[in-house]
């Protein structure tokens, strides 16, 4: 295997990991509120509307302002990254980081959470759907090669499509690799999401420090491969 697809596999594999664990833990801290879920919200807002329940109405309304205002943040931002040639996921995980240790410290500040959102968590939850909305864009307009990682209804639907395949004898060897890319994220995506539900009974919002850790680490292989592709000789593929 080369060590770009290797690279590709961990970025994956760690990102749905990340999105399915902040996800949760937004939805566990945070009065059902999806970080990285739009439509989510959007079915939860509709049932709050006909059974009102609690507080939380005003949040879940608020995270889908502050989840565009992340994607157009990063949109603008690659494209003035683009623009001078810089290395625009670099910065994006940057800036994934930095709003994952902002939310980490609102939720701290709003702990312990009560029946009522405060007004420190929904501040907490308009910087967690923030950052996934970063997320979410960086994905879409980097690392479109790889499979979708906060999103997991159409990974879900590829996959079983070409198992399917597989399973009846009729996939070629482009169907098993395209099965093998979307299984990764997936099951990184559900133990994330399993992870982060007992992590947050344990550790609050520190719990967040493993998504963060997880994107330093993401930031130390993404800087080997550029001073890699730095060094290359002129007229050598880079990867």
């Amino acid at each position: 295997m080369k060590r770009s697809e290797l690279r590709h596999k961990i970025q994956n594999s760690s990102l749905g990991f990340l999105a399915g664990y902040v996800d949760t833990l937004g939805f566990v801290a945070l009065f059902g509120l999806f970080t990285a879920h739009v439509t989510g919200n959007f079915v939860l807002i509709g049932a709050e509307l006909a059974n009102p329940q609690g507080g939380s109405l005003l949040l879940k309304i608020l995270a889908f302002p502050a989840f565009v205002f992340g994607v157009v943040f990063t949109r603008l931002m690659v494209a003035v990254l683009l623009k001078f040639n810089l290395h625009a996921l670099w910065y994006a995980y940057i800036l994934q980081l930095v709003l994952l240790i902002a939310f980490m410290v609102a939720g701290t500040m709003a702990s312990p959470i009560g029946s009522e959102p405060t007004l420190m968590a929904e501040i907490a939850g308009i910087i967690g759907s923030t950052a996934m909305g970063t997320h979410s864009a960086a994905g879409r307009l980097l690392l479109s090669h790889l499979a979708p990682t906060a999103m997991m209804t159409g990974n879900v639907t590829q996959l079983v499509i070409d198992s399917v395949d597989v399973l009846r004898g009729a996939a070629d060897e482009n169907i098993k690799r395209r099965c093998i890319k979307f299984l990764w994220p997936v099951v990184a995506f559900a133990i994330g999401a399993i992870g982060a539900a007992f992590a947050y009974q344990f550790a609050g919002f520190y719990a967040l420090l493993l998504p963060i850790c997880i994107l330093l680490y993401l930031m130390y292989i993404e800087r080997g491969a550029m001073h890699k592709r730095k060094n290359m000789p002129k007229g050598v593929a880079k990867s």
